[in-house]
């Protein structure tokens, strides 16, 4: 598993710069690791906003607190750890990648009367608006499925690592090689980890199978 410090000299060996930091927390006191130290968290959360990773993926419980806006019924507390909220569950639903078709709705209209409802445990899309942190919504005893800010690079994948390790080196260009060199090797590594992006990208999505499952009337039966 790849730690903070070899990602980021493997972000230096992207640029020729044959420095070896041996500590981010704090920074050895080289000039590498006091600017890998800088640009390290920007250049991971970054990243982890460029896409809904499967190993920054999170469901809980959330913890309810005061509701001071009338539009909604509830108000809970956003998670921590939260990057981005993606769903809001209701606790009784087994599948929240399916749902289920108003009665009104045909093959030809799946728009105009679109209004799912929980039926035998089916996930059914609930609207909620973030305010700082808080999430409000009208589901009671509400769960969240969020991304996460993922800090460990324990759990990284290998394809994400040597992405964030590109991406933090077009950031590392500038301040370690400088003038126009450095502008054309941040020029470069950004395209390389454009290209490592669509692979990690591409892989991550392999890993499981969320393709939202419509339930319709003339089919749930059988």
């Amino acid at each position: 598993m790849a730690t903070e410090v070899d990602i980021c000299n493997l972000a230096l060996a992207h640029l020729g710069d044959d420095a070896t930091i041996a500590s981010l927390s704090p920074p050895e006191g080289s000039a590498q690791a006091e600017k890998s130290a800088r640009f390290y968290p920007i250049a991971r959360n970054t990243l982890l906003e460029m896409h809904a990773w499967g190993f920054a993926s999170r469901r809980g419980n959330l913890a309810l607190t005061t509701n001071t806006l009338e539009q909604w019924d509830y108000a809970y507390v956003a998670p921590s750890d939260m990057m981005s909220a993606v769903a809001v569950i209701s606790p009784s639903s087994e599948n929240d990648y399916a749902t289920r078709m108003a009665a009104g709705d045909t093959p030809g209209n799946l728009t105009a009367n679109y209004a799912p409802t929980i039926v035998a445990g089916q996930y059914t899309p609930q609207q909620f608006a973030l305010e700082g942190s808080l999430i409000y919504t009208n589901q009671e005893n509400a769960m969240l499925r969020y991304q996460a800010y993922v800090t460990n690079p324990e759990g990284f994948s290998p394809l994400f690592v040597i992405t964030l390790s590109w991406h933090l080196a077009s950031m590392l260009a500038g301040p370690v090689i400088k003038g126009d060199q450095g502008a054309a090797e941040a020029k470069r590594c950004t395209q390389m980890m454009a290209n490592y992006l669509i692979q990690a990208k591409q892989s991550d999505n392999l890993q499981r199978d969320i393709t939202v499952e419509h339930i319709v009337p003339w089919t749930s039966g059988r």
